[in-house]
């Protein structure tokens, strides 16, 4: 019986580094969608303004996933003969279209509609706290359903101060406390809805290809994410060649994120790589002062950083790594 080769995405070092790839695209995304409104004129309450942006950049992102994936099949095309042809979107069966369907519906379409418009009706400091609850939707997820990857003391730690450097990063005297379903309730579906997709996109990805099925969930998923805020009063963003060069790189570093990102939980415990989502709103801090000229420098910040450092160290230094689920 032929042994399994073991991928080089479940070596610690490679899926630490292309986490941290991920979480710097994806940090780069709170600024770039600061000017991406600005650029194509998208009013605070311009709620289908907001979803429209965001459908055809994920649509374009899709788009930009499949076109790689056909030119580099083409490129090693000759290098692949006489071996099994790739996974192709006519090769997929009724079922798998079901499955991606489902993945795209939920991790693109419903997360980004409640995220978009809950971030409309609460603060952007709020909106970051509250979204760090996908890791611990993440881990309790991954605690109950794979047996692999059960929440420990170290693990739990290791979330909590990866948790308080967010709150940290994002504190504010006078933040107060406020909830509505539609502003806070919201944000929280959206938190549930990444980290139930993520396990459903890491189930599926066993006999789907993760780039084909990246691709495939962004471009649908966008596309319908579109079609509502159409249906909403919302039309295609129109803007000058600087904001469509923006919108270029969002829908880049969406492909390369996602791509990336379903590769990992393919091939790495679910808990290990998404506790890196707390570097999110730390890059995206960051970038935000250095493009938006955002004032961070400030005592919590200098905590914050290294806090979320060791949050990630503990999560990720439980021992030697059981069998991948």
């Amino acid at each position: 019986m032929a042994i399994e080769q073991k991928s080089k995405l479940s070596n610690p070092l490679v899926a630490t580094l292309l986490a941290i790839l991920c979480t710097v695209l994806w940090g780069s995304a709170y600024p770039s969608i600061k000017l991406g409104y600005e650029l194509f004129a998208v009013e605070a309450n311009d709620t289908a303004g907001k979803i429209a942006f965001a459908g055809v950049r994920f649509a374009l992102a899709g788009g930009m996933v499949l076109l790689f994936r056909w030119v580099s099949q083409k490129f090693n095309q000759d290098k692949s003969m006489g071996k099994e042809p790739p996974q192709s979107l006519k090769s997929l069966s009724m079922l798998a279209w079901a499955q991606i369907g489902v993945l795209g519906l939920a991790q693109t379409t419903i997360h980004y509609y409640f995220f978009y418009v809950g971030v409309s009706y609460t603060t952007g400091a709020k909106s970051s706290i509250i979204n760090t609850t996908a890791v611990f939707f993440s881990a309790l997820l991954s605690h109950i359903f794979y047996s692999n990857d059960k929440l420990s003391l170290r693990k739990g730690l290791g979330i909590i101060i990866g948790f308080v450097a967010v709150i940290l990063i994002n504190f504010e005297p006078n933040l107060g406390f406020s909830f509505t379903l539609r502003g806070e309730g919201f944000i929280i579906i959206a938190a549930f809805l990444t980290s139930s997709s993520g396990l459903w996109s890491k189930r599926i990805s066993k006999h789907i290809n993760p780039v084909l099925l990246t691709g495939t969930q962004l471009t649908l998923g966008g596309l319908l994410l579109f079609l509502i805020s159409v249906f909403m009063g919302g039309s295609f963003p129109i803007g000058g060649f600087n904001a469509y060069l923006l919108l270029g790189y969002m829908a880049l570093l969406s492909a390369v994120a996602f791509s990336v990102w379903t590769s990992l939980l393919k091939h790495n415990r679910v808990s290990s790589i998404t506790i890196f989502y707390f570097l999110i709103p730390v890059v995206g801090t960051f970038l935000s002062a250095l493009i938006l000229k955002e004032a961070v420098f400030q005592i919590q910040y200098f905590i914050a950083v290294p806090a979320a450092a060791m949050g990630i160290y503990l999560v990720n230094s439980t021992g030697k790594d059981p069998s991948k689920a």
